[in-house]
């Protein structure tokens, strides 16, 4: 059974950084893509990043140019580089995985899910 965790979230100032990690385990990450959503209450999740076995990457409009999203296929992690954070980034961030290599933001796409880690962006 494939399993999906998060971790790294927690409390930054606008204009700080935050890592965020993703272990995708019951697997090997062979064929896949990985996706970082966002979530805020009342709202559906939003498309963050994305990675796939390929080597592509996908990257929300809001997002490009100060989030990267990286993989270390030797310990099945995925990782996802938050810089010059701001408010509006704040949120539940979900992990989730499928087993196809088509780089996707839409969230109906993907099969595993992670339970989430909150980031908060205040000063």
């Amino acid at each position: 059974q494939v399993q999906v965790v998060e971790s790294g979230g927690g409390l930054v100032q606008p204009g700080g950084s935050l890592m965020l990690s993703c272990v995708v385990s019951g697997t090997t990450l062979n064929f896949y893509a990985i996706a970082w959503f966002r979530q805020t209450p009342g709202k559906e999740r939003d498309g963050v990043s994305c990675i796939s076995s390929s080597g592509h990457t996908l990257y929300g409009d809001s997002v490009k140019g100060r989030f990267i999203i990286s993989v270390d296929v030797s310990k099945n992690t995925v990782y996802l580089q938050m810089n010059s954070l701001k408010p509006d980034d704040t949120g539940v961030y979900y992990c989730a995985s499928k087993g196809s290599d088509r780089v996707s933001l839409w969230h109906w796409d993907y099969d595993y899910w992670g339970q989430g880690t909150q980031v908060t962006v205040s000063s």
